[in-house]
């Protein structure tokens, strides 16, 4: 059963995890859109899907003036990328070309298996993308706040695996960190420990927006409406999440 996404309230909701967020068949899987200018696919799972990661970076890039940019993806519950490859259908939709860029999450990936079952299947995926003309892209994601510890080597893991395959390392992760420094009573983290607020999923898509488009994000809206939804970001701490984006998309703003 398709995933029907949907944005609820600022930093206290989530979107149900029940069901599976990609389609049902090749008939409905996405594919480029030939009149967009920069298409860009996520694959990869809640971490993705929830709160509408990609759909935020469009309404990033539209409030900016940058026309013609699709967001789509390819996302489950739970999914490393070693199961999308099994799957076949993120496969199938990189294989139909046109991408400019795709870019790839699973879990935190911090234990040393896991790492190297990332770097593996980032490789495989990247492998095709190329063929196909795209740019691979990593969107390093966090760890469970249980297990907050596990920050410093899930980055790794994820600049390993974009180090691996010449691609982008977007550090979703390293943004929240940088700015819990500047305050650290953020609620970036969704009442569950796992999956991001608001504000955690806005901070993330500021970092991979910025980027992506090798651009500051300083003044960018801090309200957004995506599918199923709208958002208001409070002004003195949009200011504080664009600054941590911009900090850690240093060399990607000024390459």
């Amino acid at each position: 059963m398709p995933f029907q996404r949907r944005l609820l309230a600022l930093s206290l909701f989530l979107t149900p995890l029940g069901c599976g967020l990609a389609s049902t068949g090749p008939d409905d899987e996405p594919g480029p859109d030939p009149a967009a200018t920069t298409r860009i696919l996520f694959v990869g799972n809640s971490l993705t899907y929830v709160n509408d990661l990609p759909g935020m970076v469009k309404a990033l890039a539209d409030s900016s003036g940058i026309s013609g940019v699709q967001t789509a993806m390819v996302a489950f519950p739970d999914y490393s990328l070693e199961d999308h490859w099994n799957n076949g259908q993120a496969g199938r939709v990189i294989s139909k070309g046109g991408w400019h860029y795709v870019v790839m999450q699973q879990g935190p990936s911090a234990v040393p298996a896991n790492r190297e079952n990332l770097r593996q299947w980032v490789a495989t995926f990247a492998d095709l993308i190329r063929t196909k003309g795209g740019t691979p892209a990593l969107y390093q994601i966090w760890p469970q706040l249980v297990n907050v510890s596990d920050f410093d080597a899930s980055s790794e893991s994820y600049r390993l695996a974009a180090l691996d395959v010449g691609g982008l390392f977007l550090q979703a992760g390293n943004a929240w960190r940088t700015a819990w420094a500047g305050d650290a009573s953020l609620a970036l983290y969704a009442p569950d420990g796992l999956h991001a607020s608001v504000s955690g999923t806005y901070l993330a898509a500021l970092t991979v927006f910025g980027g992506l488009f090798h651009r500051s994000v300083i003044g960018v809206p801090r309200g957004l409406s995506v599918t199923g939804g709208s958002f208001q970001i409070p002004a003195g701490e949009a200011r504080l999440l664009q600054q941590a984006a911009d900090q850690v998309n240093g060399p990607l703003i000024h390459p």
